[in-house]
């Protein structure tokens, strides 16, 4: 297994802290750190205006981090935009395709979106009297291929859906979903934000139109979320944002816009985040997905191997395909429970956690508990949890 937790300021810096948060955020290694840093102290300028030798550095980190983030996901520069999360970005494309949506026409999502992957579709379809359809969940909450293809019509016109979902860890068939709407005239846009710090992804294999995801979902800054768009489609779009450093030439009468992507980024960026996140990238390939896999994987079959022993809890996700675990205390809420989760030092998410049809999906009213482990926790980090989780079980029958 990795033992990388010495790479982290944070977790060395809070050791009697069990940090099982990561889907909400991932924390930063030091490297990640010393970048932004060495941008600040060293060259903290301005990109893409100055002529002297500080802004020429910071621009030339900034166009490689662009370069290493679409390698990263096996995508051209021209065909990758920052922006400052994914929630914006997705607003972007919902944003910038209304015009491709009519009266009647019929958009797929799934009650497992985060609500950044849903409401853009939710409110598109509220000003185009268009229809919001769901693709039919199992019992346990997944989407299959068989049940999207009931819902699959010639209305069709958006599919929009999540790579994994960031409640109950489950991977949407994505690639067989794409390869079903191929040739239908039908765009894809996919919520890679609680995928790409587990899967490695690349976007020409999936074929997907959109994918987006931000960077402090996979080790890297918050403040930066990154978009891919096939370049022929994002070439029709128009910018949503007017000023400085989007524009090749201004007069009193016209405009002169960059070319894409740089038209979509007006204004000063988000430099010292997005070389931040080129170096979590780099964090990444030093590493290896490889590893990662087969890390989170033990910390997945140890992690429900142990939950099962446990009584007086309900389980969400048994099938999860991570090691996140989405429950609840019998008869207890949520936010009463994290409470006590905190007095052991254990941070963990209790909520709908930005999710909430969700909650309503399996009549968790109050929403659920949300136990996350990455790369950084360990089995050791497992037994303290069952260990925690028993005695505040205790507690709770006790006061009961």
């Amino acid at each position: 297994m990795l033992d990388i937790k010495k790479d982290f300021p944070f977790l060395v810096n809070n050791k009697d802290l069990l940090y099982l948060d990561t889907n909400a955020t991932s924390i930063k290694p030091k490297a990640v750190l010393d970048k932004m840093n060495e941008y600040y102290t060293n060259y903290g300028v301005n990109i893409h205006r100055g002529v002297y030798e500080a802004s020429y550095k910071a621009t030339k980190e900034y166009d490689e981090a662009r370069e290493k983030i679409a390698e990263f996901i096996n995508a051209s520069v021209n065909e990758t935009v920052f922006f400052k999360n994914v929630t914006s970005a997705l607003n972007f494309v919902a944003l910038s395709l209304e015009k491709e949506i009519s009266e009647g026409d019929e958009i797929i999502t799934s009650e497992l979106e985060h609500h950044s992957s849903f409401l853009p579709w939710q409110q598109l379809a509220k000003r185009k009297s268009a229809k919001i359809v769901f693709v039919p969940l199992t019992d346990d909450g997944k989407i299959t291929l068989d049940n999207f293809k009931k819902v699959l019509s010639s209305k069709t016109k958006i599919v929009a859906l999540t790579y994994v979902s960031n409640v109950l860890g489950y991977i949407t068939p994505i690639e067989e979903i794409i390869k079903e709407i191929k040739g239908k005239n039908i765009i894809s846009i996919i919520d890679a934000a609680q995928a790409i710090p587990h899967i490695k992804i690349d976007v020409k294999r999936l074929g997907c139109d959109f994918l987006g995801f931000s960077g402090h979902k996979m080790l890297g800054p918050t403040g930066v979320g990154v978009l891919y768009g096939r370049f022929d489609i994002l070439k029709k779009f128009s910018p949503l944002e007017y000023g400085g450093d989007m524009n090749e030439a201004v007069t009193k009468d016209t405009l002169e816009i960059k070319e894409v992507p740089y038209c979509f980024e007006a204004g000063t960026p988000m430099i010292a985040e997005v070389i931040g996140l080129k170096e979590a990238v780099s964090y990444y390939e030093k590493i290896g997905f490889s590893k990662i896999e087969e890390h989170e994987k033990i910390l997945k079959e140890y992690l429900f191997e142990k939950i099962k022993l446990v009584e007086g809890i309900t389980i969400y996700n048994k099938a999860s395909d991570f090691a996140v675990l989405a429950f609840n205390i019998d008869g207890v809420h949520p936010h009463d429970a994290a409470t006590f989760f905190d007095e052991y030092k254990i941070a963990l998410r209790a909520g709908h956690h930005c999710a909430q049809l969700v909650s309503q999906f399996f009549n968790a009213n109050g929403g659920t508990l949300r136990a996350s482990f990455y790369i950084y926790n360990s089995k050791e980090d497992i037994d303290r949890f069952i260990i925690a989780i028993k005695e505040i079980v205790k507690f709770f029958k006790r006061w009961n």
